[in-house]
C-alpha cells in the first residue's frame, strides 16, 4: 500500500497545480470537484462535466446539495460527540468534505476515507498529507474486509469509541445482488454498538434516465449502471437501524441550516437522507 504520508515528488506536479494542463483523463471524483466549486481538476474533467450537464442540467446541484447534507450531518455528529468517521467511496477529499468540517469543529476528529480508484486514491493521499488524523485506503466497499481489517484503519481508530459510518451519494453504485442492506449492517457491526450510519441516496427520476439515456446517444459512450432506488426501497436498506429525527426525508429537509434559504418544493428533489443508530 502507498504510504498515505508520502508527499507528491517534486518533479511530477499535481493536475491542479497552476500552469498544469491536467490529465488527459477525466475522474468523476474530479467532475464532483468541479461541480463544487474546488480546484482539484483537469480541462478534461471540465469537459466531461459539461457533457453531462448538457444532458442532465440538474446534476451540479444534486452533489451540491448531497454535499451540504455531508456537511450538516457531521456537524451533528460532532456536536454529538462523535469524534471518529468512516466515509465510503469518498470520491476527493476537496472543498468541505468530512475532515474539513469535522476538524474546524474538533481538531481531534479522525476520518478514514475509502476509494476503489487507484488514480483518485492516490491523488487524494497527496492532498491529506501530513494529517495524521486521516487516512485514505484503497478498497472496495463491497468487500468490507478491505477496509475493517485494514492496518491504517485499526491503526487510527478506537473501535472502543464510537464511529460514525457515511454512505453519502454512493449506495446507487450497489446493486441489489450485492446485498446493501447486508453490507451496511456488516460495517455497522464491526464498528461497535455506539456506531450511527448517516446515508445519502439518489432516487429512482425517469428525467435522470432520460438524461443518461440522451449522453449514450449523444456520445456513442455508455455509463456505468446505477441503482436509483425509490425513496421506499432506500428505507429497506435500513431496516436494520433506527432512524433519528427528522428520519428518511428529503435531502434538503434533513435538518435545514436556519439561515439559509429553503429550497423550494424540495418535496420533489429526486433523493432522500437519514441519520440512524444500530437497533
Amino acid at each position: 500500500m502507498i504510504n498515505p504520508k508520502t508527499p507528491a515528488s517534486p518533479e511530477v506536479p499535481p493536475i491542479w497545480a497552476p500552469g498544469i494542463i491536467g490529465a488527459p483523463t477525466p475522474k468523476p471524483a474530479r467532475v464532483r470537484d468541479y461541480w463544487l466549486g474546488g480546484s482539484h481538476h483537469s480541462a478534461a474533467d471540465r469537459r466531461l462535466a459539461e457533457q453531462f450537464t448538457l444532458c442532465a442540467p440538474q446534476l451540479p446541484y444534486l452533489v451540491r446539495t448531497h454535499r451540504d447534507f455531508l456537511r450538516r450531518v457531521v456537524t451533528r455528529l460532532v456536536r454529538d460527540g462523535v469524534r471518529q468517521f468512516v466515509d465510503l467511496g469518498s470520491g476527493m477529499p476537496t472543498v468541505g468534505n468530512v475532515h474539513e468540517v469535522v476538524q474546524r469543529l474538533a481538531p481531534e476528529c479522525r476520518v478514514v476515507y475509502t476509494d476503489v480508484d487507484p488514480v483518485v486514491v492516490a491523488e487524494s493521499r497527496e492532498l491529506l498529507a501530513g494529517d495524521d488524523r486521516t487516512v485514505y485506503l484503497h478498497a472496495d466497499l463491497l468487500r468490507p474486509e478491505e477496509i475493517l481489517d485494514s492496518p491504517d484503519l485499526r491503526g487510527l481508530l478506537d473501535l472502543d469509541e464510537p464511529v460514525a459510518l457515511l454512505a453519502i451519494d454512493v449506495l446507487h453504485h450497489v446493486p441489489d445482488s450485492a446485498e446493501p442492506a447486508e453490507l451496511l449492517t456488516t460495517y455497522a457491526n464491526v464498528l461497535g454498538p455506539a456506531c450511527q450510519v448517516a446515508l445519502s441516496h439518489t432516487c429512482r427520476d425517469e428525467q435522470l434516465l432520460d438524461a443518461i439515456r440522451l449522453y449514450s446517444d449523444i456520445y456513442h459512450e455508455a455509463l456505468p449502471e446505477c441503482a436509483f432506488r425509490s425513496a421506499a426501497e432506500v428505507g429497506d436498506l435500513l431496516r436494520g437501524f433506527e432512524l433519528t429525527e427528522p428520519g428518511l426525508v428529503p435531502i434538503p429537509l434533513w435538518l435545514p441550516d436556519a439561515d439559509t434559504e429553503p429550497d423550494q418544493n424540495p418535496e420533489y428533489f429526486s433523493g432522500c437522507a437519514a441519520l440512524t443508530r444500530r437497533r
